[in-house]
């Protein structure tokens, strides 16, 4: 039986009632105006009972109310789905097609409390050295500033009167490595001569002889984090022999040595849990215990030569007792029990992340101790990663590449966040202010950008030297930021 034909007058009606009903549906969704959610701290603990919230509240407004929940009046960052609501909750629900009909989980992270304010002028051009700077570095407390260059000498700065203090001569090559001591006391030096010099960073004298480190030169050094050694006696250096060693500088002898590597190490970095952590030009990643020298894990994965590594709690470990505050300890009982607090607070429920990159334009987050998988793949660049760094929250992630862009990802989850652009050379280093809320990036076209992490854009441009930037230092008190380039000039920056 063929089907029944309606009338022009019945599908005009059928018409009219569909968009009646259309219309009906679009009415009610545009009636929403507010959503069921609950605050939860990264923890899990949920704060308050699950309220109705305006959709268009902005962040600021969820932070008055969890501020309220919470009794206290710290800054805090929210995130839903592990992605930062930066605008109106609406327009977060909409651009990532979120339903509305079940409960929010809003996840809150506080914010440090103290604020760093954006460098925005040079306020000092410092010659001194006779070829490019290669390495600059503050001390835990900011009191002190070294340079390295491949005039193979490091000169010591007054940060208060910005002006040269010591010249430290020892070295036969290149200056490419320099890392002070977490409690202040020693600044360590790496050089293409193989040789490790230890120096009083206040007088400015060699504290000892140097160490026979590597038959080829010192690519990266870094010392036993102070929770787990208050005497700071303990250094590791990393080769291009291929070779990672444990050192005993008080009795200037080596205490391991750890073999494996088949290509130069680039990088070492001495973890809080007791285990360090090196990458090398063979493509590979070694986890190794430090009391013994065993290695416990091979993490693999990267295609070509591995440039570089962050751990999430380098700023708690570089920095030791020190913070913002700048309060001292009573004794050596309290300094150490604030160093423990605050790598436990670094550490938090994720653990202690580490994040690799390579010249196969990726970098890897890995959690080492507890796996030789990676958590992610992060991916997106168009050439070598040249540098990557933890910010000192742990929150995120900034990759420093030669394709002239700085990638911002998740330091938990690895998931990809930003690109900055607007450098139009390769990028050499980028490094975070105190707080985590600004990244200041040094480049070969002879600036450096600072970014504002909230509103992802570029906040000020640093133009004034005259040639490539190729090392970059934020103080730990975040008051200066110090830059040394191949035009041999060391340029500190205030507000």
């Amino acid at each position: 039986m063929p089907p029944l034909k309606r009338s022009k007058m019945e599908e005009a009606d059928a018409e009219q009632t569909s968009t009646t009903m259309n219309d009906s549906d679009n009415e009610s969704e545009s009636c929403v105006t507010t959503v069921i959610t609950k605050f939860i701290s990264p923890d899990g603990i949920v704060a308050g009972t699950q309220m109705a919230i305006p959709i268009n509240a902005t962040p600021l407004q969820l932070q008055l109310i969890l501020n309220t929940l919470l009794k206290n009046d710290h800054p805090y960052s929210f995130f839903l789905e592990n992605v930062e609501i930066l605008n109106t909750l609406e327009s977060f629900i909409t651009e990532n097609n979120i339903k509305t009909e079940s409960v929010l989980p809003i996840i809150y992270q506080p914010q440090a409390i103290f604020r760093v304010r954006s460098v925005t002028r040079c306020t000092s051009s410092l010659p001194g050295h006779s070829e490019a700077i290669l390495v600059v570095r503050f001390s835990p407390d900011g009191t002190h500033l070294a340079s390295g260059s491949g005039d193979t000498t490091i000169r010591l700065w007054d940060v208060n009167t910005e002006t040269p203090q010591h010249v430290l001569k020892g070295h036969k090559g290149w200056v490419q490595t320099l890392e002070f001591s977490p409690n202040g006391a020693v600044l360590a030096s790496g050089s293409m001569d193989g040789l490790i010099w230890l120096w009083n960073p206040r007088s400015g004298k060699s504290i000892r002889r140097p160490l026979k480190a590597h038959t080829k030169g010192v690519m990266s050094l870094a010392w036993q984090p102070l929770h787990r050694n208050s005497k700071c006696d303990r250094l590791a250096s990393a080769g291009k022999d291929g070779i990672v060693k444990i050192w005993h500088i008080g009795q200037g002898r080596v205490l391991k040595t750890l073999s494996g590597h088949t290509a130069a190490v680039t990088c070492v970095r001495w973890g809080g849990e007791g285990f360090i952590y090196s990458v090398s030009r063979d493509q590979t990643i070694r986890v190794w215990i430090a009391e013994t020298g065993e290695l416990k894990r091979i993490l693999e994965g990267h295609a070509h030569w591995v440039n570089h590594c962050s751990l999430s709690t380098d700023y708690a470990l570089r920095t030791g007792w020190f913070d913002h505050t700048g309060t001292k300890p009573n004794d050596e009982k309290e300094a150490l029990q604030r160093c423990k607090d605050r790598y436990a607070e670094a550490f938090g429920k994720q653990g202690e992340l580490l994040v690799s990159g390579s010249d196969d334009h990726t970098a890897y987050l890995w959690n080492p101790i507890l796996s030789a998988k990676p958590v992610n793949r992060l991916f997106g660049h168009q050439q070598p990663i040249n540098y990557v760094s933890f910010s000192p929250n742990g929150r995120f992630i900034a990759t420093a590449c030669f394709d002239k862009s700085v990638r911002l990802w998740d330091g938990r989850t690895g998931k990809y966040l930003a690109t900055f652009r607007g450098h139009v050379g390769a990028i050499y280093q980028v490094c975070w202010s105190a707080d985590s809320r600004l990244l200041v990036t040094s480049s070969k076209d002879s600036t450096m950008k600072i970014w504002d992490i909230q509103t992802r854009k570029q906040l000020t441009e640093l133009p004034g030297h005259a040639d490539e930037v190729y090392a970059v230092d934020w103080s730990p008190d975040g008051q200066r930021v110090a830059s040394g380039s191949k035009d041999r000039f060391l340029k500190i920056w205030r507000r």
